[in-house]
């Protein structure tokens, strides 16, 4: 999809149900199409992006919103916060602690 790409994209990477790789077929995007990337822990590992927006909720918060059973997650990304920074790679963060009040900030080009 980016410069120099085919202008095709996968659907989907992984088989939630099957929990194994997808079987998707490359679809070809619609002139001027935008592709968007949701996933946690992506910022930081060479992914070309044009633009990042990166849902910041902070330790407390997810601690409060994160399930018994999904609590060993929880150091994952708290070393993701302090080792790639992901709110500084952004353009843009969106502050999540409370997800019916969130909050934009803007950054690098489009401050």
């Amino acid at each position: 999809m980016g410069p120099g790409g085919d202008g095709t994209y996968l659907p989907v990477l992984w088989d939630l149900t099957r929990d194994r790789a997808a079987r998707a077929r490359r679809r070809p995007a619609p002139p001027a199409g935008v592709l968007l990337v949701a996933g946690a822990l992506l910022q930081g590992v060479g992914l070309p992006f044009d633009v990042t927006v990166h849902l910041r909720v902070s330790p407390a918060a997810r601690a409060r919103r994160t399930s018994p059973e999904r609590a060993w997650e929880l150091p994952a990304f708290d070393r993701y916060d302090d080792e790639v920074a992901p709110a500084d790679l952004a353009d843009a963060v969106v502050l999540a602690d409370s997800p019916d009040r969130p909050a934009l900030v803007l950054q690098g080009r489009f401050a």
